[in-house]
This record gives structure tokens, sequence and C-alpha cells, in this order.
């Protein structure tokens, strides 16, 4: 099941008269699909309807968004890559789209079906304990695990996701090995975290910002290279002495391969323009990450690194979406 979403345009208020030729030509004619591959209320859920009034408004067309939930992001994105390339289907992609691309046989390839417009914004991973937990850093962790490996439990979103593989990762650069928990999404892992049935959770700091801030979940290190303003007070993995480990979570906006270049290049700026917009880019930053509006050829390196870098990760610790 999925949830529709109309916004009406405001007539009359697009942002410039460049973008106001996107409504006076062939494109849009009829309102436009936003695909987010993942259930309503999540963080990319969260993300895309919240630049998605002011995106209708700079096309001056109603902006459908469809949630494709299931099986980590690629039912969805499988959707969307069967979807025809008129420009009329457009999708918020997450970090787990890169992962997917080794973790799954999927029937697509990600920089192959899709052409990216823009990396609207990235954000840290945060590690946390519950308050119960006697870990009051991310050396207690370390410390603990090495002294009973295999003990120690953390939680994630689903299994080869980000969040799983970077603490793999993670896990491997501090000479430790914690217990992987996997969850069907961050809503339920987040439940259980909350609730103290679960040590660990890495996760996104948009779900879990709100507990943090209450004291229910105690952070012990960002994924970024160095401290976040979102976590505030807490150093990275790498300025912990974890090397050069970096591991942002992002989405990303991309389009059908094979879109014609005009309105590509339409939607681009339509993008950039409503990342641009004060109010929108403070409620998304407000949610944890940052707005980065990169340019398109930006976005496509962006993601051929990341699915580069967790691919080689991935194989190397024999991941599997069923393990």
């Amino acid at each position: 099941m999925f949830r529709r979403t109309l916004l009406a345009a405001t007539a009359g208020a697009l942002a410039t008269p460049h973008i106001a030729n996107a409504q006076s030509g062939a494109w849009p004619d009829r309102p436009l699909r936003i695909i987010v591959p993942w259930p309503p209320g999540g963080s990319t859920d969260t993300v895309a309807r919240l630049f998605q009034p002011k995106l209708a408004e700079i096309l001056g067309r109603p902006i459908i968004i469809e949630n494709r939930g299931g099986a980590s992001g690629s039912i969805g994105s499988a959707e969307a890559a069967r979807a025809p390339a008129d420009g009329y289907t457009w999708m918020l992609a997450y970090d787990n789209e890169a992962t997917n691309q080794t973790v799954m046989r999927l029937p697509y390839r990600t920089l192959e079906a899709f052409a990216p417009v823009t990396l609207v914004a990235t954000g840290p991973l945060a590690l946390v304990a519950h308050q119960s937990t006697p870990y009051r850093s991310f050396a207690d962790v370390v410390n603990a695990a090495k002294a009973a490996p295999d003990t120690i439990g953390y939680a994630s979103s689903g299994v080869g996701g980000l969040a799983h593989v970077s603490t793999v990762l993670l896990s491997a650069r501090s000479g430790m090995s914690l217990v992987h928990v996997p969850y069907r999404g961050g809503g339920p892992a987040l439940q259980d975290a909350v609730a103290g049935n679960v040590p660990l959770f890495m996760s996104n700091v948009v779900i879990i910002s709100q507990h943090i801030r209450a004291g229910t979940l105690r952070p012990l290190g960002v994924t970024t290279r160095t401290e976040s303003h979102h976590v505030p007070g807490v150093q990275s993995f790498a300025q912990q002495g974890v090397g050069d480990f970096e591991a942002p979570t992002w989405w990303a906006f991309v389009g059908r391969a094979g879109t014609p270049e005009p309105i590509q290049r339409r939607m681009q700026e339509a993008m950039a323009l409503a990342l641009a917009d004060p109010e929108v880019k403070r409620k998304i930053e407000e949610q944890g990450c940052d707005v980065v509006a990169s340019s398109a050829d930006a976005c496509r390196a962006f993601l051929a690194q990341q699915i580069d870098k967790w691919g080689e990760v991935i194989r190397g610790n024999n991941i599997r979406a069923d393990s």
C-alpha cells in the first residue's frame, strides 16, 4: 500500500521567468510524481514532504508523493526504474540505494537506470546507547566488546543498509565484534532502542534527535568526518581514533535515464530554487541533516563513489540480504 498526497500549485508564484517557461512549454503539462521508496513517516518521506510544496509552486503543477516501501527501498526504486522517461516520474533516493546495488540482486543498476538531478542533503549517522547501559563513550563499547566479543547487540534499520554496513566497517577498524540486530525499518528499530530492548542503535539523526535531547538515547559518536552541529558536543569516530572513517547518510533526487536534457535541466533548476528557499532549508536542517543542493554531475559522482566504497565493504565481509 502507498499513500498519495496531492498539493495544488500556487498560481502566479513561480520563482523566476526561466522556470516559468516550464509551465508554458510542453513540460510539465500535468501533475508529477515523486516516488519515495519507504513508508510514510521515515526520514526520506519527511525530507520529500518538506521541499514538495515549494517545488510544486515553482513548476506550477501539482506534485504527488507515492510511498512505495519494502525490501530496503528496492521495491520503490524498481518501480521508478520502470517508469517512462518522460519527466513525470522522479524519486528521492536514500543511502540504501548505494548498498542495495551489491547486497541485492536487482533488475536495474542505479547509474544506468536513473539520471541524477541533485544531492539534496547529507547528515551524520550516530551510534547511540540506551540510558540504562553502562556505555558512556565509544571507548566503553570498544573495551567491553573486546573483553566479551559477540555479546553486545546493535540495532539497525535492516541488513545491508548503510547503518549496518558502516558499523561493520567501524567494528573492524576498532578491533571489536558486535552482534547485528536488524529490523524492518528505522521505526521498529527505534521503538526497541528507546525501550532499552537493544543496547546500541546506529541510525540517522533525523529519527533519533528528539530522544537524544530527552536523554533516553546517549550519543557515542557520529559518522561524519568531524563533529556535527546536529549532535553538539559529540566527536566523530575519526576524531576518536578510527582513522579516516566517514559514512554520511544522504538523500538524492533522481529521474529516469533518458529523460530529455531540457527537462532534466529545468528540474535541476527548480530543485535548486526549492532547496534555497530559507524556510525549506531551515525545516530540512532542523531534521538533522544539511542541505547540499549539488549539481547533477556532482550528484552522479557522489553516487558512484558511494556504490564503489560500500560495495567493497559488503563483498569483503560477505554481507547478503538474507544474512
